[in-house]
């Protein structure tokens, strides 16, 4: 029973045990900082090892917090304890019995400077059977004299002590400690009422996960996933939401050591009476246990979540991955532990199914013929803009499946995950990606694209194609490091290759202005493959000596258009003014040519007229002459007449 009293700046602590002599009061409490516990222990292996017993704690693991520098702590916050109490007896010597006593009530009064006095209690005070401690607060701290103070701390901390705690006559820690009931034995309501307390939220847990173990810790844990999480609501980062118990005690509220920060979404509890204590009672104090507890409890929850992946895929799919795949990606770059057993309950889109159909790694391979030895996947802002890629060419002309990527975090797993089941993930823009096809579709490919070819007639030569290779390097030189050709296009120009991640590079250039920087990063020079039949490559081929300085500006903007495909353009901004000069080009060309139709049409419209006004049995006048033309003509017809006669 706790008692505050404002009035006076004190909290005074009562029990109704056994109470305490002079004799015990001056070996308990008349040496500061002395081991009870150690001294309790002691004593019970001398009895253990004089007689059996079938003591469920024989040898007192859990006194934590009765004896000892406990008591002495009260004058962190105190400037005086008195320690009042009145003793029901003394222990027999066989330690079975209590011989009663009449011995009065009797006080302890200590200020804590190493001197203390016991005398009898005044007669003005009631000292039932048992002990109180009063604690008279330093005023600096009287705070700690108010009740709700006291009410927070009480269910912070001892909410689920097994014996009933009252604050001012009103009862405390009125839940139950469910994670240690049977967990068949724990109805829906009471998961329902218990979750809401510890998370202080109104939804409905997504799903339950209640057991225990017994190796290699004794531990019984409950944890509930939510329904949803506040850090997409742009709330922050989510605190640690499961805390440490012992034998019903808080021992670390929140604890960041008991699951990988992955698991921050997880609320719930774990106890373990296993575990030694620091002095503080506040953390866990050998770590290596702590490493042992940590390993065991994310192997339950990866566990549980692979079978909700089996079991009911349309609740894991529509529900917890839609909520919390960023999480499972985070561990897949954090966790290395668990990276493996993670990557298995990824879901992405690809480039063979719909829209919004998310399939698994497992599911893709699959579905990968037997020549495939790898996986690929393609980072792209939509789905739209991936399917529309040039480096889509070469997996849809070879019928190769393309997971798609939409975040930088899906770039930043498979940077960091590299394999999955043996097979290499590989990007589409990496050179290696193998574009072989079956014998089938190769024939057909090869002879729509001869027929292609031998239509157009626009293709370079292998002597050609290395000489525009050449010269669009020295061209390029500032941009361009390797310039070759490819077969893996097909209505693209080019396209740069082995290039650095777009996702990353934006994502380095964001922490870089966050330290202060300017954010501007040097691109290398790139490796660009072009695609030797394309009229663009075959037209600047041409150009490059008719019209050199078109040829370059079209050789620059090439360039920069596969820096966009791949999403290494910093700034497309820069584009603007080669853009501008190209369209003035094309407009001039298209006014000049369409000025030139008119002309032609003009004079041909003009010959009639001048054939109308020649005599009969004359030659025609010259063509393509205008109106002056017309007139020289007939001059020219005069003259002859005279002559012929």
């Amino acid at each position: 029973r706790i008692t505050t009293d404002e009035a006076t700046n004190t909290v005074t602590i009562a029990d109704t045990g056994i109470g305490m002599t002079k004799d015990e009061m001056v070996s308990n409490l008349g040496t500061i900082a002395r081991s009870g516990s150690k001294a309790f222990v002691k004593a019970m292996q001398s009895k253990e090892q004089a007689e059996s017993s079938d003591d469920v704690d024989p040898f007192g693991q859990g006194i934590i917090g009765k004896f000892g520098v406990g008591f002495y702590s009260g004058f962190m916050v105190a400037d005086k304890v008195d320690v009042r109490t009145k003793s029901a007896g003394q222990i027999s010597r066989d330690g079975d019995d209590i011989e009663p006593t009449d011995d009065d009530a009797i006080v302890w009064e200590s200020e804590g400077a190493g001197k203390y006095s016991i005398s009898a209690l005044s007669s003005n005070i009631r000292q039932d059977r048992g002990t109180s401690v009063v604690l008279h607060l330093k005023p600096e701290l009287d705070q700690y004299s108010n009740e709700s103070t006291i009410e927070a701390i009480l269910k912070k901390y001892s909410n689920f002590v097994g014996f009933p705690i009252y604050l001012n006559g009103k009862l405390v820690n009125t839940i139950d400690a469910i994670w240690l009931q049977e967990p068949k034995t724990v109805t829906e309501d009471k998961h329902s009422a218990f979750y809401k307390y510890i998370s202080n939220g109104y939804d409905e847990p997504l799903d339950t996960i209640h057991f225990r173990v017994d190796a290699p810790l004794d531990i019984k844990a409950l944890f509930y996933i939510p329904s949803f999480h506040s850090e997409k609501y742009g709330m922050g980062r989510m605190e640690p939401g499961v805390s440490l118990y012992s034998r019903k005690v808080l021992i670390e509220a929140k604890s960041p050591h008991i699951l990988p920060d992955w698991c921050r979404f997880i609320k719930g509890v774990v106890d373990s009476e296993d575990l030694p204590l620091s002095i503080s009672r506040e953390k866990p104090q050998d770590t290596a246990l702590v490493g042992k507890m940590r390993k065991a409890l994310t192997r339950k929850i990866l566990n549980t979540l692979s079978k909700m992946m089996k079991k009911d895929t349309t609740k894991y799919k529509e529900e917890f991955y839609k909520e919390y795949n960023f999480f499972l990606k985070e561990g897949v770059c954090q966790d290395h532990e668990s990276q493996e057993p993670l990557s298995k309950l990824l879901y992405f889109e690809t480039s063979k199914g719909m829209s919004g159909e998310l399939t698994s790694l497992n599911e893709y391979i699959s579905r990968c013929p037997p020549e495939q030895k790898d996986i690929y996947y393609l980072f792209a802002p939509s789905r739209e803009l991936a399917l529309q890629s040039p480096y889509m060419e070469g997996f849809s002309d070879s019928s190769r499946e393309v997971i798609f990527l939409y975040t930088a975090i899906d770039d930043f797993v498979m940077a960091n995950l590299k394999k999955f089941e043996g097979r290499n993930l590989i990007s589409a823009d990496k050179s290696e990606a193998d574009f072989s096809k079956s014998d089938d579709d190769k024939d057909g490919k090869d002879e729509d694209k001869d027929a292609d070819s031998s239509s157009t007639g626009n293709k370079l030569t292998s002597a050609e194609a290395k000489e525009f290779c050449t010269w669009f390097s020295n061209s390029l030189e500032s941009k361009v490091s390797t310039c070759k050709t490819t077969n893996r296009l097909t209505s693209s120009p080019a396209v740069v290759t082995d290039s650095e991640s777009g996702a990353m590079r934006r994502m380095m250039r964001i922490v870089e202005t966050q330290d202060g920087g300017t954010g501007a990063m040097p691109l290398p020079k790139q490796t660009v493959e072009i695609n030797p039949d394309h009229d663009i490559i075959v037209g600047i081929h041409r150009l490059k000596e008719a019209d050199p300085v078109l040829a370059q500006v079209l050789a620059e903007q090439v360039m920069d258009n596969c820096l966009v495909a791949a999403g290494l353009l910093d700034d497309g901004r820069s584009m603007l003014p080669r853009l501008n000069d190209l369209m003035l080009c094309v407009v001039k060309s298209s006014v000049d040519k369409n000025e030139g139709t008119q002309v032609e049409e003009e004079k041909s419209a003009e010959e009639p007229k001048a054939e109308l006004i020649m005599e009969d049995g004359v030659d025609t006048p010259e063509e393509s002459k205008g109106y002056e033309g017309i007139q020289d003509a007939e001059v020219t017809k005069e003259d002859d007449v005279k002559d012929k006669k």
